[in-house]
């Protein structure tokens, strides 16, 4: 397991390299000030862009910043601030619940620890990696359908499914590149290798990629 760790790593070491260079040390793009906003952030995020989440979180933060304070505002209240985004009535009343279980079980404390997470309210597995990795700097990759695509892509997965692409990064990448490659990748993503018109003639990784040397 180790061997084939190793050899799967080493392939595509400069690539991952590259990727962390242009796009390491940003932060992830939800705003937030408190944990407990970043929780909720990255819950609203689902099937949802940054920037939508951004735009209407401002003044739902101005009045929740931390678990207990879900105690002073109603869901009809959140549901209204947030009624511009996918799925609003579902997040809502994710987010209502999950301050109040965290005032009431965990200290208002973010749990570090994924399993418990994943027992909140409208936390899944990425959700629950994203927080850990961005709160607990833990060693996690949480695959969305950014990662999914430019780990497909690079031909580092043959996966038809984020889950099975988290499954196997989980398995085949070493625990420090898990731990500083998440949010590059994710941007990387984003920005450069898109869905559709990828950057593929300004990619420095061209030679490097299945899919970049299909486009030659």
């Amino acid at each position: 397991m180790v061997a084939c760790m190793n050899k799967i790593w080493k392939k595509y070491e400069h690539a991952l390299d590259y990727i962390e260079s242009k796009y390491g040390g940003r932060k992830i793009e939800l705003d937030y000030e408190t944990p407990f906003q970043l929780l909720c952030a990255v819950i609203l995020s689902a099937q949802t862009t940054d920037k939508q989440v951004n735009r209407v979180t401002p003044p739902l933060f101005a009045r929740i910043k931390n678990p207990s304070d879900m105690y002073n505002i109603s869901l009809e209240e959140i549901e209204n601030y947030l009624q511009y985004i996918n799925f609003f009535r579902n997040k809502s009343r994710y987010i209502w619940e999950t301050g109040k279980i965290l005032a009431e079980k965990y200290n208002e404390q973010i749990p570090n620890d994924l399993k418990t997470l994943q027992t909140l309210p409208g936390v899944g597995i990425k959700t629950a990696k994203v927080v850990m990795n961005v709160l607990y700097d833990a060693s996690l990759v949480a695959v969305d359908t950014h990662i999914h695509r430019v780990s497909n892509r690079l031909g580092l997965v043959t996966t038809k499914t984020p889950l099975e692409t988290d499954k196997e990064l989980e398995k085949n990448l070493p625990e420090k590149i898990k731990k500083k490659i998440h949010h590059p990748m994710v941007l990387f993503g984003r920005y450069h290798c898109t869905a559709k018109k990828p950057k593929c003639e300004n990619c420095k990784i061209r030679l490097e990629c299945n899919y970049g040397k299909s486009t030659l």
